[in-house]
Formats: structure tokens, C-alpha cells, sequence
């Protein structure tokens, strides 16, 4: 099991509730497939550096994760077909 960290951005335009969502659906991937979340930092709402998808703020969420390599791909897939999430990345620390 590897140490990692996934920073999201997730749209601020929806409500706080489904930003709650969001945040809690990628924590139950983790620890579905025998993972554990190790901290959740919520950095809030920030200006964007470049315009994305013509959105120029973001919610950003920073997740301290320990979980198996082949997970990454399963939280990749799930974060690019979620029209919540603007962007991420997963580094192994």
C-alpha cells in the first residue's frame, strides 16, 4: 500500500450540500476498495490561475490518502466522468 495525495477542484458553482457529496463520494472509493483516508483538507473556494471550462473560481479539496497502485485509475475514471469535478491529480508521496 502506497501513500497519496489527490488534490480536486470541484465547480463552486453548486451547492454546499453537493460539494459535501462530491467529497464524500471519493472518500467511500478509498475505503471501499481497502483503502484509508488519512485527512481531508478543505481549502475552500479560490480564484482559478486560467480560466477552465470558462469558470475562473474553484472549490478546491486536498485528500491524504493510503490505498493499492491500481486504485488510481479507478478514482482517475470516476473524477473524469463527474461533471462536478474541473479538474485533479493524484501524486504518491
Amino acid at each position: 500500500m502506497n501513500k497519496y495525495e489527490m488534490l480536486y477542484i470541484i465547480a463552486n458553482e453548486i451547492s454546499d450540500e453537493a460539494k459535501e457529496a462530491v467529497i464524500a463520494k471519493f472518500e467511500k472509493i478509498v475505503t471501499d476498495n481497502g483503502g484509508s483516508v488519512e485527512k481531508i483538507d478543505k481549502w475552500g473556494t479560490r480564484k482559478l490561475a486560467y480560466p477552465i471550462n470558462y469558470k475562473a473560481e474553484g472549490y478546491y479539496v486536498l485528500m491524504t490518502f493510503t490505498a493499492e497502485p491500481t486504485l488510481n485509475k479507478e478514482i482517475e475514471r470516476v473524477a473524469g466522468i463527474s461533471d462536478e469535478v474541473i479538474r485533479q491529480m493524484i501524486t504518491r508521496l
